[in-house]
C-alpha cells in the first residue's frame, strides 16, 4: 500500500506561482514512479507529470513544458511540483499519483491517488 497527501493548493493571480506538495508513504515506495494529474471543472484527469524514484526519468505533458518542474526528495519521500507562469485553464484539482514507471503514468495507469488539492488561477 502507498499513501498520498498533498498540500500547497490556493488562489493565485494570473502569472504567479504556486508549489504543490505530495507526501508518500509505504513500505515498497520505492517501486514506484511518482506523478501529477489535474482535473479542470468539467473535464477527465490528465496526466501532468511524472518523475522516478530511482533514475530521475522525468515526464511532462507538453502545456506545462517550461513552466512546471517535478522534483523529489528521497530522504523526505516527498514529491514537488513547482509552477510557475499560471494561467485561468490551469485552474483544477491536483491529484497526486503514484505507478509502476513513468510511462505508465504518462498513459494514465496509475495504482494510487491522492485525495487532490485544488488550484484556482484568477484572470
Amino acid at each position: 500500500q502507498v499513501q498520498l497527501v498533498e498540500s500547497g493548493g490556493g488562489l493565485v493571480q494570473t502569472g504567479g506561482s504556486l508549489r504543490l506538495s505530495c507526501a508518500a508513504s509505504g513500505r515498497t515506495l520505492s517501486n514506484y514512479a511518482m506523478g501529477w494529474f489535474r482535473q479542470a471543472p468539467g473535464k477527465e484527469r490528465e496526466f501532468v507529470a511524472a518523475i522516478s524514484w530511482k533514475v530521475g526519468v522525468i515526464s511532462y505533458v507538453d502545456f506545462v513544458k517550461g513552466r512546471f518542474t517535478i522534483s523529489r526528495d528521497n530522504a523526505k519521500t516527498t514529491v514537488y511540483l513547482q509552477m510557475n507562469s499560471l494561467k485561468p485553464e490551469d485552474t483544477g484539482v491536483y491529484y497526486c499519483a503514484a505507478g509502476r514507471n513513468v510511462g505508465e503514468l504518462t498513459r494514465s495507469r496509475v495504482e494510487y491517488w491522492g485525495q487532490g488539492t485544488q488550484v484556482t488561477v484568477s484572470s
